[in-house]
């Protein structure tokens, strides 16, 4: 028999929304869509102002064949699974006419929700209602993550130094591990799970090397689902926990050397990606500039300049702050893991029937080296005044910018195999820097 920790995202039960003190707001640049059972709650309403509202700015869903268009398959609902229906049920009925500047017309001056006002939170869609709240379904066990496109979300998961330790006890499972499940990857869910966690987690690693073992095992994984590999997942997990705890991979991964012209390239790649589809909010724009500014992007100079920047912005700036805050990266990945139900993928609140670990790690891998990249030249801007507060606005606007383009996820999966990045190997290229001395023992002593 073995032991494995049923280890669930909590922490999305501590969100609370702040309403009008959020610096951001959730309903401007969303494509908002109403299921079925709320726009039958609207076209009920009495008539009054906020029904001629709705008249005005609801536009009813056409008609896909026989059925109503589901909620999930629209280009609307984009890469955030916040913005799908779990379960499936609850067809996309409407959308909300979006106003100047994408704006939500049931927004009232001061920031607050008309709908909600006026009728109560029953009132909301079951998207409003969940944001920013990741819903999947596990086992038949509802889980949330959250969405870093919320400023509150951000700070929630990104700044608590107590996440990892506190939220992730878990209830234990015992199951019997001498059944042979063959190549099937989704009966290890949950023992998967604990050890991915565990080593996102493990500090005797630093972090970009805990993504190369990620990406190592994802490989695996996926080779042992298309029958490359004949190894049982158990038997895998047990030799990999063993390598990691002798160090046997350390010597591979320490020849992998940093290539920050490379990475630097490919964080402005992907930070192009949707621009001029996708609609800019001041947030981001704020961030894009800080970015461009911290490593002097500017017409004319030459890519060597701009690496060498790069790099100062790095070692003086950001490397500094990220070893007095290791939790902020950690918490970060953590997230992201719950968030896709790494490695397995999510579609439609479920997991990948037919899950593909090595294409979950590339995605995983290029949002992570992309976030980094832009916080290294959002520090270099701000200097020695760079603060978690910078993090935050970093992450959240980041994450808000991509999450609108549906086609965002495909066009790196895209962009990295045309230039044979998408591989463990390649990918961890994008995740090394020069970790410098004062990094390494405030990592140990964390």
């Amino acid at each position: 028999m073995r032991r494995t920790r049923l280890i669930r995202p909590e922490y999305s039960e501590r969100f609370r929304c702040i309403g009008p003190a959020c610096e951001d707001s959730c309903c401007q640049g969303w494509d908002v869509h109403i299921d079925q059972e709320t726009y039958a709650k609207y076209q009920a309403l009495p008539a009054g102002p906020l029904k001629v509202l709705m008249d005005a700015n609801l536009v009813p869903t056409p008609k896909a064949g026989p059925a109503q268009t589901d909620l999930s398959q629209t280009a609307s609902a984009q890469t955030d699974p916040a913005k799908t229906d779990p379960g499936n049920s609850k067809g996309c009925a409407a959308s909300i006419r979006m106003g100047p500047e994408l704006a939500c017309p049931f927004l009232s001056v001061d920031r607050l929700c008309r709908i909600q006002t006026e009728r109560g939170e029953q009132y909301l869609s079951h998207v409003c209602a969940s944001f920013p709240r990741i819903e999947s379904n596990i086992d038949n066990m509802a889980e949330k993550a959250l969405s870093l496109s919320c400023p509150e979300a951000a700070r929630l998961v990104l700044l608590d130094r107590s996440l990892l330790t506190r939220e992730f006890k878990g209830f234990n499972l015992d199951w019997d591990d001498t059944i042979d499940h063959g190549r099937a990857l989704l009966p290890y869910f949950w023992t998967i799970r604990e050890f991915v966690v565990g080593l996102a987690a493990n500090r005797d690693y630093p972090l970009w090397q805990r993504l190369f073992l990620l990406g190592t095992l994802c490989r695996r994984l996926e080779a042992i689902a298309t029958g490359e590999l004949a190894r049982r997942v158990p038997d895998l997990l047990s030799d990999f926990s063993a390598a990691i705890a002798n160090g046997a991979l350390r010597p591979t991964m320490d020849r992998i050397e940093p290539d920050l012209a490379m990475q630097l390239d490919m964080v402005l790649r992907i930070g192009g990606l949707g621009r001029g589809r996708i609609p800019d909010s001041p947030r981001f724009i704020e961030c894009m500039t800080a970015f461009k500014r911290g490593i002097g992007l500017e017409p004319g100079v030459a890519p060597e300049a701009l690496v060498a920047r790069y790099a100062a912005a790095d070692e003086r700036c950001f490397a500094p702050f990220i070893a007095q805050h290791p939790h902020i990266l950690e918490n970060y990945l953590v997230n992201a893991i719950f968030r896709r139900q790494f490695p397995f993928g999510l579609r439609n609140g479920q997991l990948e029937a037919d899950p593909r670990p090595a294409r979950e790690f590339a995605l995983l891998a290029t949002q992570f080296a992309l976030i980094k990249g832009l916080l290294i030249g959002v520090a270099g801007f701000h200097g020695e005044r760079f603060s978690t507060a910078h993090v935050v606005h970093t992450v959240q606007s980041a994450n808000k910018h991509f999450d609108h383009s549906p086609e965002f996820l495909t066009e790196v999966r895209t962009l990295l195999a045309s230039i044979g990045r998408d591989n463990p190997h390649g990918l961890t290229m994008l995740l090394r820097n020069h970790e410098a001395p004062a990094a390494v023992a405030a990592r140990r002593r964390a």
